[in-house]
């Protein structure tokens, strides 16, 4: 299993808007680093919700459902697509700004490629955000 993270402004899409729906499709992806990750995505890979632009925090976590498939949204033909659910919300979202003043994640991607819509996450990375999730 491989650790991502996708990132939507709330506004946008929301991670309460993903529990309403049960699944959705990620689409909408035009950077071609971004669309090589979820085409690496494979089918129970785990990924954290971020919240962009607003709130700026990692509020829940997703499962991926259905790997890459073509998105229609793309008249070229390059891009993909893949389906999510909701798996659970973190017990406590972590902000951007506990993950840029913790020294253990000083290499995440979120940091180190904040731009980045889809990004993989290290598994050291991941059970630390959880463990920082965990703390009041």
């Amino acid at each position: 299993m491989a650790y991502w993270l996708v990132k939507s402004e709330p506004f946008k899409y929301s991670w309460d808007q993903l529990n309403v729906d049960g699944r959705t499709h990620w689409d909408g992806v035009r950077n071609h680093q971004a669309a090589n990750n979820l085409k690496a995505m494979k089918v129970g890979d785990k990924a954290f919700f971020y919240h962009s632009n607003e709130g700026k925090e990692i509020v829940g976590i997703a499962t991926v459902v259905r790997e890459a498939y073509p998105d229609p949204g793309d008249p070229s033909g390059r891009f993909v697509m893949v389906d999510v659910a909701p798996d659970k919300p973190l017990k406590r979202p972590v902000t951007l700004q506990e993950i840029k003043a913790d020294p253990a994640l000083a290499e995440i991607a979120l940091v180190r490629q904040s731009r980045l819509s889809v990004m993989p996450i290290e598994p050291a990375h991941w059970q630390h955000v959880l463990t920082l999730s965990e703390r009041a």
